[in-house]
């Protein structure tokens, strides 16, 4: 059951956070987007690639993949960036950001296949979406939206990786298909956590802070 509700739990988790963090700075975001970068990439390096390229031929693994990549940049464009954690406000704009929302929901229900298989990577999963579930409640508040307009947001967007999960377990049509779906998860995986790893940093340089908790996450996601 945990797979289906540990990310409903994270974004119900982050937008606590976000809803009763008075100063957002006080919160170091920096880290533990890092930490969610490299425990995502880490758990999809060991858990997801293996089987990817055991099932299928290595070059047809790349296409997959490579695909995944190139269909978070598509999802980025029109998010601007939501996914590891750029998101703009504009709060004299009312419209209901319907690209930010369908493009966040899309990658929420794909996130959701992989854990069909692979139990653990509900955990990378849970690790990432609470502090994406923070920043976008945080735009959504600092946006003036209407409570009506978060809520269907933050609802929808949270029942949207256990739908994936749901339908990668039960529908059987699907069954062949998993392995390629995994592919191309992986590759929007690999194209998330190595953005947010290299965005965490300030002008590049070294901090001995973010190393750590890359280190951690790494060791996390490889005892698991």
């Amino acid at each position: 059951m945990n797979k289906y509700l540990l990310p409903v739990y994270a974004v119900i988790f982050g937008f606590l956070i976000a809803k009763f963090l008075k100063d957002k700075k006080t919160f170091n975001f920096k880290l533990l987007l890092a930490f969610s970068g490299a425990f995502l990439l880490s758990l999809t390096i060991f858990d997801l690639l293996p089987e990817v390229y055991e099932h299928l031929d290595a070059k047809i693994s790349g296409v997959f993949i490579m695909f995944g990549i190139l269909l978070q940049i598509v999802l980025e464009f029109l998010s601007k960036g939501a996914e590891h954690g750029h998101v703009h406000v504009h709060k004299n704009d009312k419209t209901f950001p319907w690209l930010l929302f369908l493009s966040l929901c899309f990658h929420a229900f794909l996130e959701g296949f992989p854990i069909h298989q692979h139990n653990d990577m509900v955990y990378g999963v849970l690790i990432h979406k609470i502090p994406i579930a923070i920043i976008i409640t945080i735009f959504l508040l600092e946006s003036k939206f209407k409570s009506i307009q978060i809520v269907f947001f933050l609802v929808v967007f949270a029942l949207m990786t256990p739908l994936g999960t749901i339908i990668s377990n039960n529908v059987t049509q699907l069954s062949e298909f998993i392995i390629y779906i995994n592919a191309i998860v992986i590759g929007i995986f690999f194209h998330i956590s190595t953005t947010i790893l290299f965005e965490s940093s300030e002008g590049h340089k070294f901090n001995l802070s973010k190393i750590l908790v890359i280190i951690l996450g790494i060791c996390i996601a490889y005892v698991l």
